[in-house]
């Protein structure tokens, strides 16, 4: 059963639209759409994963920023001071002029360790976001 496609336009810096162009050809895919469509699958499947996450967790969130987007520190800041009671450590990285690396420690109830990552994950001007978390066992 064939499926109805649907068109969008979305505008993308050149230079990440040249990545993900270099990307699809290495990986073979007919076409720009497949690579897209793949993607977005991938989001789907992390979005789900992440929204499944319950019970005690510790965890790491790794952002890259833009270090010259305007207010992105302080609202980062903020976010983490929003999250105090479950963010036990971060460290803050200079990687170049304008990229900056934030690692933030945290150990709290999954859904909300999930929700600070989101926050991060939502300002102009972060470039990725990864969350990585594991369950508390009895043997910690």
């Amino acid at each position: 059963m064939e499926q109805e496609l649907t068109r969008i336009g979305v505008s993308l810096p050149e230079n990440l639209l040249n990545k993900f162009d270099d990307i699809i050809l290495q990986r073979g895919y007919s076409s720009r759409s497949e690579g897209i469509r793949d993607a977005i699958r991938n989001y789907i499947v992390h979005y789900e994963w992440m929204s499944d996450v319950h019970g005690e967790r510790v965890g790491v969130i790794t952002i890259v920023f833009s270090h010259v987007q305007k207010g992105l520190e302080t609202n980062l800041t903020e976010i983490q001071h929003e999250f105090s009671d479950i963010i036990h450590s971060s460290m803050h990285i200079h990687l170049d002029h304008d990229n900056c690396l934030e690692v933030a420690v945290l150990r709290g109830e999954g859904q909300e360790v999930r929700k600070a990552a989101e926050r991060m994950m939502s300002l102009k001007g972060v470039k990725h976001v990864k969350l990585t978390t594991t369950s508390l066992g009895k043997e910690l």
